[in-house]
């Protein structure tokens, strides 16, 4: 395959900060070097981001057009941009990033854009929500002047092409940001764990679920809850060992063994959660807390993921496992990598 050498990629934020855009990007990158031998060179939003580490990034010294576009490239580089607005503007309406984007476009620059978020629609008293209206004007605005999009969500997809000129629209599920296995075992070769990991916020939810979580522990004869992510109070009578925050590696390592996991997200909104996709991409039982129940982007309850509303052996445990992480398969890394590497390719011809 024949593809540009080198793109620009706009993130909000980099490693070793926490920032799920800027893992997203990084490891996408990486892959994109490793696969196709394409170098990124990344354009930071944040102004109050740096690093001693990465030579080939630059940061806006500001969050003004004039800014980004002193550091946009020639008209003969792709710039790629990861979206969603909280990312580069605190209500989600970065109007420097749309204003800079748009004027480049206009004088011949190809953008391809990573739609992670569209816009605010919930929750309704989210001070993000009043500013809904200007969140999806930027949106679309970016829609329009972009010449590939992608995005991780069927229903976002649909907006895109209802807002655009845009008739196909690639849908990639979000891959995981802590790695992938290629040869997971069984669960019944695996240890009686089950994890909890996330945000502070997230993992707390979990905890006040106490009676489910009981539930699930006999369920799957689970000997110890292992706890990953920033330090919280627990009070429980539960079999919980604390971990703390770990590298990516670590978790990878511990997921691997794990029999299950736990994560607390809209169901309809499974394809973009990277927690989600990092229990899927090991090969344990992914069990999902949600108040929404409804089944999208090719995720179904009790085939893909157990909602712990009924009784599992572990015959169908595994069956779960195995659809969730073949599921997983058509959107991992190396197939985003070979996504985009294509789209570069199609520049080349243009």
């Amino acid at each position: 395959m024949q593809t540009l050498k080198e793109i620009i990629t706009i993130v909000p934020k980099l490693p070793p900060e926490i920032d799920g855009l800027g893992d997203y990007g990084f490891r996408l990158a990486q892959q994109l070097f490793a696969d196709y031998g394409v170098r990124t060179r990344f354009i930071v939003g944040d102004p109050n981001w740096s690093s001693n580490t990465l030579s080939h990034s630059s940061t806006v010294s500001v969050r003004s057009p004039q800014a980004l576009s002193a550091l946009l490239p020639p008209l003969d580089q792709v710039v790629f941009l990861h979206y969603a607005g909280h990312g580069y503007a605190k209500r989600g309406c970065p109007f420097w990033l749309v204003q800079a984007l748009t004027e480049w476009c206009k004088m011949g620059g190809r953008l391809i854009t990573m739609f992670h978020e569209l816009y605010a629609t919930r929750p309704l008293l989210s001070s993000a929500l009043l500013t809904s209206p200007l969140q999806k004007k930027l949106a679309i605005q970016l829609m329009q002047i972009s010449d590939r999009v992608f995005t991780n969500r069927q229903c976002y997809a649909e907006k895109i092409q209802m807002f655009s000129h845009h008739r196909e629209v690639t849908t990639l599920p979000v891959f995981s940001n802590i790695g992938e296995i290629t040869h997971p075992i069984p669960l019944q070769a695996r240890s009686r764990e089950l994890v909890i990991f996330g945000s502070s916020s997230t993992r707390q939810r979990i905890y006040q679920q106490t009676s489910l979580l009981k539930r699930i522990c006999q369920s799957l004869e689970v000997r110890t809850i292992l706890d990953i992510g920033a330090d919280i109070k627990l009070k429980s009578d539960l079999p919980i060992r604390q971990l703390g925050i770990q590298p990516a590696e670590q978790i990878s390592q511990i997921l691997s063994r794990a029999s299950a996991a736990v994560v607390d997200y809209p169901m309809d909104s499974l394809a973009k959660s990277g927690i989600f996709a990092s229990y899927c991409s090991h090969g344990l039982l992914p069990i999902v807390i949600s108040s929404r129940l409804h089944n999208q982007d090719g995720l179904e309850m009790n085939r893909h993921y157990w909602l712990a509303n009924c009784k599992l052996d572990l015959n169908q445990a595994q069956a779960i496992a195995t659809a969730a992480y073949t599921w997983y398969q058509t959107h991992s890394l190396q197939v985003q990598a070979q996504s985009i590497a294509q789209s570069l390719e199609l520049f080349i011809k243009l």
